[in-house]
């Protein structure tokens, strides 16, 4: 959508399959050496930290609803004026509109330019609630809680006889991501669904970090700020079960 052509660098900020938490800081400053414009990808990271987009210096930063609580169907994507004020729009309909005759067609100013038609409304309202919600919470607190929980899965990780645990990055970020030796993560997810276990599996559309580790995918546990240390006993009780049937 840029006028010019350009160099793009586009990052996640935690990555979705491992809960590796990316060093952006560092990625930005040598994408912009580089001269390439910064997209950073928030969705998972939005619900960990609050998150200040200027002192990230990112150029887009863009994040879903549903990744901190608000509905589906909507986003936020943050992107720096100038940027934003040379992209012509990418819709058309009621908004974006400043002008219309026969001879020619001028947009509307920001954000309107690229709104066009009725805006999702319930979304909207929707998400601002979410928001809401989570700037009235203890932020820093939350992180932690969510922290010990990946620490606690870690260590009983070590004593459940064929888990592998796929992604061991310093810094993670909710996600606890494994496999069971000579087993298809599909058919462990089955088994743990059965028992009221809510997993992910499969490749979490990152097929080449999983072509990376020569694995057809993973088994993904996320935790969040409602979870608890009795739920990832839990979990681990259901992964001995589902070892004895398969």
């Amino acid at each position: 959508l840029l006028r010019h052509p350009v160099k793009i660098l586009a990052c996640a900020h935690v990555c979705n399959s491992l809960g590796t938490v990316n060093p952006i800081d560092e990625i930005i400053r040598m994408g912009h050496d580089a001269g390439a414009v910064v997209l950073i990808d928030g969705a998972q990271g939005i619900s960990h930290w609050p998150i200040d987009v200027q002192a990230l210096g990112a150029d887009f930063y863009a994040f879903s609803g549903h990744k901190m609580f608000g509905p589906t169907g909507i986003g936020v994507l943050y992107g720096k004026r100038e940027l934003l004020d040379s992209m012509p729009p990418f819709l058309g309909g009621g908004e974006m509109i400043e002008s219309v005759t026969f001879a020619k067609t001028t947009y509307n100013q920001l954000p309107y330019k690229f709104e066009a038609g009725t805006p999702n409304i319930a979304g909207a309202v929707g998400l601002a609630a979410a928001i809401a919600y989570l700037d009235g919470l203890d932020r820093a607190a939350l992180a932690r809680h969510e922290a010990s929980l990946l620490s606690y899965a870690s260590e009983r990780a070590q004593s459940c006889d064929g888990l592998i645990q796929v992604g061991r990055a310093k810094h993670r970020a909710g996600v606890f991501s494994f496999n069971l030796k000579g087993i298809h993560p599909a058919d462990v997810g089955m088994l743990l669904d059965q028992q009221g276990i809510a997993v992910r599996t499969g490749q979490h559309c990152a097929q080449p970090v999983m072509d990376q580790f020569d694995i057809p995918g993973t088994i993904r546990a996320s935790f969040s700020i409602y979870n608890t240390h009795e739920e990832v006993d839990r979990l681990f009780a259901a992964i001995d079960k589902a070892k004895l049937f398969l």
